[in-house]
């Protein structure tokens, strides 16, 4: 069991606008965890994380008492289990609830993210069908807030407090925000989608979240220069 003071004993090698990173910082926040945050610019990738995480060599990594964790989720449940003293809880104690928020934690990576990153990557035909394809995933977790008895009603997908699904789904909602600016898209309706819609507003305003959440305007403006990098320029005769 982790104990508290242990800023020094905590490092997170991350990158402010990584979604996947701010869901770690939002689970350290929430938790009231003292961390430093070292800065990867990714080129070239520093030698810390490729020590850290020579498998993927990705952000972020969570070193605790020169220990390194990888991947987002299973980071933010190490947070959970290793600082499980600490309010808020950000996993449900029923095993049943647990199992329905794994579950919905799993879909948003392995079912929505590849379809945002079809957003993200494409162009004419291929950002349309991608639009289509992340809206279709987002009217399904419209009709779970609606209906599935862990979380219809509820301010989050946790209950009263901030959890696992929420954390998941919602370290992407600022790069969502970006990707329907940068894309003149809309993935989230909110007259098809009031609840969700309602949660992502909660939820983007919410204490731990607003605080690591980054600038929208600053992520249009590094989707919209990447976007533009993937497009290849015409070639002369």
């Amino acid at each position: 069991m982790a104990t508290e003071g242990e800023k020094g004993q905590v490092k997170l090698l991350g990158a402010t606008l990584s979604p996947f990173v701010v869901r770690v910082r939002i689970a350290l926040a929430l938790k009231g965890i003292d961390y430093e945050f070292i800065q990867e610019s990714m080129h070239p990738k520093s030698e810390l994380l490729v020590k850290s995480n020579p498998v993927h060599k990705k952000i972020p990594v969570l070193i605790h008492n020169g220990k390194p964790v990888c991947e987002s989720m299973i980071i933010v449940q190490y947070i959970e289990e290793g600082w499980g003293n600490k309010a808020p809880n950000l996993m449900p104690e029923d095993p049943y609830d647990r199992a329905i928020a794994r579950f919905w934690a799993a879909f948003v990576d392995d079912k929505l993210f590849p379809c945002l990153r079809g957003v993200f990557t494409g162009q004419g035909e291929q950002l349309q069908k991608a639009v289509e394809d992340s809206v279709t995933n987002f009217l399904l977790i419209e009709e779970a807030l609606r209906t599935n008895h862990c979380f219809a009603g509820k301010a989050y997908f946790g209950g009263d407090q901030i959890g696992l699904i929420d954390i998941a789904l919602g370290g992407l909602s600022a790069f969502i925000k970006g990707l329907e600016k940068a894309t003149d898209s809309v993935l989230i309706d909110p007259e098809k989608m009031p609840l969700l819609s309602a949660w992502m507003d909660r939820f983007f305003k919410s204490d731990g979240v607003k605080e690591v959440m980054p600038d929208v305007t600053k992520q249009v403006e590094f989707i919209s220069t990447r976007r533009a990098s993937m497009i290849s320029p015409p070639t002369s005769n």
